[in-house]
């Protein structure tokens, strides 16, 4: 599937504010840099874990089924709904494409609509790790998101697969904190002893930094995907 990104695409996957200018061959690179670093991180993450996951973002990503339909084996893609009103419709044309390309699907933080559209999962926020803990074994994958050390151990007490640390690099996201680094993102992965997925400011290019103890979680990065199949 190496097609499915166009020139324009892989300026927002490399980095961010990239010019449009660049050469096909500069993409080239970028989607050679993602595939590569993606099949790393699956080489160091537990089946059925994906090296790369995606977040749907309503203001960053508003067409998830657009972003779902470029993805490729080896990703998953966790669908943030926050209430939309067509949540179950949606969620269920997500189901749909991940069969067919291969994804893995979480759905944050609603395990009944997860359940609904046969999804293989759900992402938890760090403040509903206890809450998910009562959805253990219902599922094939759980993951959470976790912002210190303390968070990923209540994430492996509550038998999360995975957990999602931020930030790991400077993000615009008005939700990140401070950056914590590779390094520290290393240490936490070592002493968590669960598997985990660097979040914020991650892009192609910085993904290598880390695929070979991590997987990577994306969602400004990624947006550049829907945007390329809308267009």
């Amino acid at each position: 599937d190496s097609g499915v990104y166009g020139a324009e695409t892989l300026g927002y996957i490399g980095g961010h504010g990239m010019d449009h200018s660049m050469t096909h061959q500069t993409h080239d690179d970028l989607l050679r840099k993602l595939r590569i670093s993606v099949s790393t991180a699956q080489n160091c993450l537990p089946p059925p874990l994906p090296g790369l996951f995606a977040l749907t973002d309503p203001e960053r990503t508003p067409n998830p089924i657009a972003l779902a339909s470029q993805l490729f084996k080896g990703c998953g893609l966790i669908y943030r709904h926050f209430g939309a009103a067509n949540r179950t419709e949606i969620a269920a044309r997500l189901s749909e494409i991940a069969q067919k390309r291969e994804l893995v699907l979480l759905i944050a933080n609603d395990p009944e609509l997860a359940l609904a559209v046969d999804a293989d999962g759900v992402h938890w926020p760090e403040a509903n790790i206890d809450t998910g803990r009562r959805w253990s074994g219902k599922f094939q994958i759980m993951t959470a998101a976790a912002h210190s050390p303390e968070a990923i151990a209540r994430a492996r007490k509550a038998e999360m697969d995975a957990v999602l640390v931020s930030a790991v690099f400077p993000s615009r996201s008005p939700s990140a904190g401070p950056p914590i680094g590779v390094e520290k993102l290393r240490q936490w992965a070592k002493t968590g002893a669960m598997p985990v997925y660097g979040l914020g400011g991650v892009t192609a290019d910085n993904f290598s930094e880390f695929h070979d103890f991590a997987g990577a979680a994306m969602i400004g990065a990624l947006a550049g995907l829907a945007r390329e199949v809308e267009a």
